[in-house]
């Protein structure tokens, strides 16, 4: 069962949260909107079901609060950005603002981040870029729960890869998508429903294939994108793979196994490899390469083709990447957030540890 939230409400009761436990004004307002970004495009494993796992972060001391972002090293048109060990939700966010004023400069901007946490919903990052006419991208590397093909070891995440890219009249296209059959968080969403996972998702410890929900704290994995070698597994397994490389190998962050986990009752791994958790933000700007109407002309006729592909059969019709989610937007904006029981339990718990009345905000 589940109840439904104004999205707003929700925002500041997040708002609050990130304010209690430190986190500057700026910086709460920055983390609590990306979670709620989630929550909007119906991405429920990375909004607020998530804000007490960051929390526990912050009290197990491995995530600042006030952290000091600080560029390393810097072109014109790429920097290392230290972040901290602040949320991953804010120094991304920062990071697309530096990789943006790079590109207005210079044509493009790529910011490589270090010593970050859990970033949250790709998309979000990605989507900075549009409003200055420019193609947003965002990368991250995330805990080993994954597999590579052929192997039972784990040594990958999830390592999401995000492109936004502004359109005319059309709204943009908007490509989220993890490198693996699906993202840990669903795993999540399954265990709290009681349900089952598909075949493809996740094998055991001993790499047999399993529909166990719960097969990650039994020493089982997550699979790379396709499922198997016959599906194309290994082509996930190569995309997870540059993301850990981008993410993490060129600014010095940890990879491969040594990525801190985001469960707090699991202690990151001894011997780090590099600083904290690792992405890679990047902004292009669109007249670097051709006048930009031109181009969101032919973005338009782009999407009109595609979305007029005659379909086939049991299918209503063909969508663009970033349509469910836009339409999941519109329709949590006016009919409010839905949250499952165990949530929403999570949430006033929480809210109770740090002063911050969730029915009080919720309900007001």
């Amino acid at each position: 069962m589940s109840k439904k939230f104004d999205s707003q409400k929700l925002k500041e009761f997040t708002f609050e949260i990130f304010k209690a436990i430190g986190c500057p004004e700026d910086q709460a307002q920055i983390a609590a909107w990306c979670l709620n970004q989630a929550d909007l495009r119906g991405v429920d494993s990375h909004g607020v079901a998530r804000l007490s796992g960051y929390i526990r972060l912050w009290e197990k001391k491995r995530l600042n609060s006030q952290p000091e972002f600080k560029i390393t090293h810097e072109t014109p048109s790429t920097a290392v950005l230290d972040a901290d060990l602040g949320l991953g939700l804010v120094s991304a966010s920062k990071a697309m603002d530096i990789a943006v004023e790079k590109a207005n400069q210079v044509g493009t901007g790529w910011v490589a981040v270090k010593n970050s946490n859990h970033f949250g919903i790709a998309a979000a990052h990605a989507m900075k870029a549009l409003d200055h006419n420019m193609i947003g991208f965002a990368l991250t590397n995330a805990s080993p729960l994954v597999s590579p093909t052929f192997s039972k070891s784990r040594l990958l995440g999830t390592n999401p890869i995000a492109v936004a890219i502004p359109a005319n009249t059309q709204p943009p296209v908007v490509i989220d998508m993890a490198t693996t059959t699906v993202a840990n968080g669903k795993l999540e969403v399954l265990q709290r429903k009681g349900e089952l996972s598909p075949e493809g998702w996740t094998q055991d410890k001993d790499g047999s294939p399993s529909n166990d929900p719960y097969i990650l704290k039994k020493g089982g994995a997550m699979l790379p994108l396709g499922g198997d070698r016959e599906h194309g597994s290994h082509k996930g397994y190569c995309l997870g793979g540059l993301v850990d490389i981008l993410s993490a190998v060129l600014p010095g962050a940890n990879y491969g196994p040594w990525v801190p986990p985001f469960v707090a009752f699991l202690d990151p791994p001894e011997n780090p490899v590099g600083e904290g958790i690792g992405h890679f933000i990047g902004a292009m700007r669109i007249d670097a390469f051709r006048p930009a109407q031109d181009f969101k002309d032919h973005m338009d006729n782009w999407i009109n083709t595609f979305r007029n592909a005659e379909t086939a059969k049991d299918f209503e019709k063909v969508l663009i990447p970033g349509d469910p989610e836009r339409e999941t937007t519109a329709e949590r904006s006016q009919d409010g957030i839905p949250l499952l029981e165990p949530v929403i339990e999570d949430l006033i718990e929480l809210g109770n540890s740090l002063n911050v009345s969730f029915d009080k905000i919720t309900q007001s």
